[in-house]
């Protein structure tokens, strides 16, 4: 098994040098050890020395200097929208819930949850459930990319 010990972000090389790629959905790629499998069925450990957020297009770095590519996997999630003072309304109220929010084109995005859905619906928003990749906001205290 091979170890992959540090994350580059995707605008620090070039993805054609990847060897391989990994496809995580959201949880697993905020992580500081995991196993994960690749593409070409390569077992790697993945142990960095803290938790990091690794997003679409960013790369682990193996022990032997190859790289292997983090892809996200579209995930269940439900798109909201609202005119903009009240999507301002619902984005304050999944923060004071302490939900995982993605900011997107006067859209917000969030996991797929009825109880959420039908609060929003009773704030007046629209929710239509979505098939998509979820990279959510980093909180303003986590460090290198992370989510809080």
């Amino acid at each position: 098994m091979q170890r992959g010990d540090r994350i580059l972000r995707k605008n620090g090389f070039d993805p054609a040098e990847a060897k391989d790629r990994v496809t995580l959905e959201y949880e697993n790629r905020h992580r500081r050890r995991f196993r994960l499998f690749t593409e070409q069925h390569r077992d790697i450990l993945l142990d960095l020395e803290q938790c990091e957020h690794m997003r679409d297009g960013d790369a682990i770095v193996l022990c032997d200097g190859s790289l292997v590519l983090v892809c996200a996997r579209p995930e269940e999630l439900l798109e909201i929208t609202a005119e903009s003072d009240l999507l301002m309304r619902i984005a304050w109220h999944l923060g004071n819930r302490h939900l995982a929010v993605q900011f997107a084109d006067g859209k917000l995005l969030i996991r797929r949850d009825h109880v959420i859905a039908d609060m929003v619906c009773r704030l007046g928003g629209e929710v239509r459930p979505v098939l998509a990749c979820f990279d959510p906001e980093s909180g303003a205290y986590a460090a290198h990319g992370g989510t809080s």
